[in-house]
């Protein structure tokens, strides 16, 4: 129960990687408000467990952000673990990528993250320790064929966590992202269709299609990217900052 006493929040934390690191932080003692758009589904998560608890929140809503991070620090203290999990991967040709798709996909993956850090950290007191992660992407370290807005998008958090570890480094709060490679979630689950049309492939075989962008070619499972998550929260992790921690099945 390391984070008994702890208030956490876990944005997107209604399915997949989200859930399994808010409900893993649950089991380990903190409050943890769970953010999402969808009402129900956040509901049927914070079942699990009474210290799960459910904000309806949209992170490309400023008010909506601020206000909730607000009610949620007065409900339950300061957001001393933020996980900034909520996210969209939309693909498809760049010179066919519309403005409007771009702006859409950089309003969820970067703006929401600035808007999630920023006011989690107007919850803390200047002698608050917290941990602030965002899950990035293997295409925050490498270009992603097909997928250019969600490349940059998940580039440019990680340069927001480089620049938050030096601004904050007085300050005992860690800076980290997770890159995870394809996790079996419902947003890798909701891209089989458009890969089995794109390979004239059958299901299985866009599944291992989309296994082979990680280097022991399987798909990686939640539980793997909930343990990263929780070793950065730990006090064991105190001192790692500002880094990047790329879960790939290999090198990237």
């Amino acid at each position: 129960m390391e984070h008994t006493g702890k208030h956490a929040v876990v944005t997107g934390g209604g399915t997949g990687i989200g859930q399994g690191i808010a409900v893993a932080l649950a089991e380990a003692g903190a409050e943890v408000t769970i953010t999402g758009r969808r009402a129900d589904k956040l509901e049927e998560v914070a079942a699990q467990n009474p210290r799960l608890h459910p904000l309806v929140m949209d992170v490309t809503d400023e008010s909506s952000v601020r206000d909730g991070m607000a009610q949620a620090a007065a409900a339950r203290g300061p957001v001393q673990i933020c996980v900034a999990n909520a996210g969209i991967a939309e693909g498809g040709p760049f010179a066919d990528t519309s403005l409007a798709a771009w702006q859409r996909t950089m309003g969820t993956n970067l703006d929401g993250v600035f808007l999630t850090l920023q006011s989690a950290l107007a919850t803390l007191g200047p002698d608050d320790d917290a941990r602030m992660i965002i899950i990035s992407s293997v295409a925050g370290l490498r270009g992603l064929k097909g997928a250019i807005p969600y490349t940059v998008s998940k580039h440019a958090v990680i340069g927001l966590i480089h620049g938050l570890s030096e601004e904050y480094m007085k300050r005992p709060i860690t800076f980290n992202a997770i890159c995870p490679g394809y996790v079996d979630t419902p947003i890798v689950r909701n891209q089989l269709p458009s890969v089995m049309k794109r390979f004239s492939v059958d299901e299985a075989g866009a599944i291992e299609v989309m296994a082979r962008g990680n280097r022991h070619r399987k798909l990686l499972e939640v539980d793997e990217t909930t343990s990263a998550a929780m070793w950065l929260c730990s006090d064991g992790a105190r001192s790692v900052n500002g880094q990047t921690v790329n879960i790939a099945g290999g090198q990237v």
